[in-house]
């Protein structure tokens, strides 16, 4: 993602991270192929707080079927955060029903760039009145 300022974190400090604050207090679902990990996702509450695909298995539906396993464990609706700038991600969620409910300047994250918090509700269908037939 070229709108991202250099990495902060070494490669160890990031496992690190994962292993000891990511893991522990999400539900973490993994897609993998064989041996290979493809991407993840991780929710806390109703919070969609990571969804990551490797690069060459986007489109191929690995994060619809992550994202569809995020749902499951929030069935009452899920919030995540997004960078502005990553518009295939913004798009990939607005397709799947996220509209924006909150914008920020960034001023409150590692990377500094302004970011949108998405929002899902499930559609819960048209309500029939008691007694209607």
């Amino acid at each position: 993602m070229p709108y991202l300022p250099p990495q902060r974190r070494t490669h160890d400090e990031v496992t690190r991270w994962i292993r000891e604050s990511v893991l522990p207090q999400s539900h973490t679902v993994v897609a993998a192929r064989g041996p290979e990990l493809l991407g993840y996702a991780a929710v806390q509450g109703d919070l969609l707080d990571q969804l990551y695909l490797r690069p060459d298995v986007r489109r191929t539906g690995i994060g619809t079927l992550l994202l569809a396993e995020a749902r499951r464990q929030s069935p009452e609706g899920l919030s995540l955060h997004v960078f502005q700038l990553n518009a295939d991600a913004r798009a990939f969620y607005a397709h799947h029903g996220f509209r924006v409910v909150a914008t920020d300047d960034g001023s409150g994250n590692m990377e500094n760039l302004a970011q949108l918090t998405l929002r899902w509700t499930p559609d819960r269908g048209p309500l029939i009145p008691p007694g209607s037939p």
